[in-house]
């Protein structure tokens, strides 16, 4: 089961890419490896993409085409993944509330697809198992990254309860992060 963590923006909205901001004084990026690797993924691939960042236990790939957005990092991860790897989690570089528990539970559910739920909506990290990569390559454009299959196969899709494993809030501005911030 292999991990991957889309880290590739420039944080528009943040004024910084996020995959340097410091949470809990751990990077983002840092969080998010072991968010993955902690969840039982191995290896674990870092898509970067607006700024380099040292990436320590996991793989660090190169976007070249991050400024398209979401969906071309999600590809470029994809092919970046070892040919052993029958699945991936791909979570995202700017949630990092969510606990290794999410992770474990999306592969515990056994599924070619499953989506973490909080409170009943879909949220991330999603499990994607590899016969299913070529297709959500091809679907992923924009800022969209694997949404666009799940919509067109509601059929395959395992949604697994998270809620005991975390907040899926994302830090999109310094506000936040702040709002985030251990009291």
């Amino acid at each position: 089961m292999a991990g991957l963590l889309l880290a590739a923006g420039r944080g528009a909205r943040f004024g910084t890419p996020k995959a340097l901001v410091e949470y809990a004084g751990e990077s983002l990026l840092d969080r998010g490896v072991r968010l993955l690797a902690e969840g039982g993924c191995d290896p674990v691939v870092v898509v970067l993409g607006a700024a380099d960042a040292p990436v320590r236990g996991a793989l660090a790939v190169r976007n070249p085409d991050w400024a398209t957005g979401m969906g071309s990092s999600l590809r470029a991860g994809l092919a970046a993944l070892p040919g052993q790897a029958t699945a991936v989690v791909v979570a995202l570089v700017d949630q990092p509330l969510i606990r290794p528990g999410a992770v474990r539970a999306l592969i515990a559910a056994r599924a070619g697809l499953a989506v973490a739920t909080y409170a009943g909506r879909r949220r991330n990290p999603v499990l994607i198992a590899r016969e299913h990569f070529a297709e959500v390559a091809r679907l992923a454009t924009g800022d969209v990254g694997a949404r666009a299959f799940i919509a067109a196969h509601p059929e395959l899709v395992t949604e697994v309860p998270c809620d005991g494993h975390g907040d899926p809030a994302d830090i999109d501005t310094p506000a936040d992060l702040a709002a985030l911030q251990p009291e």
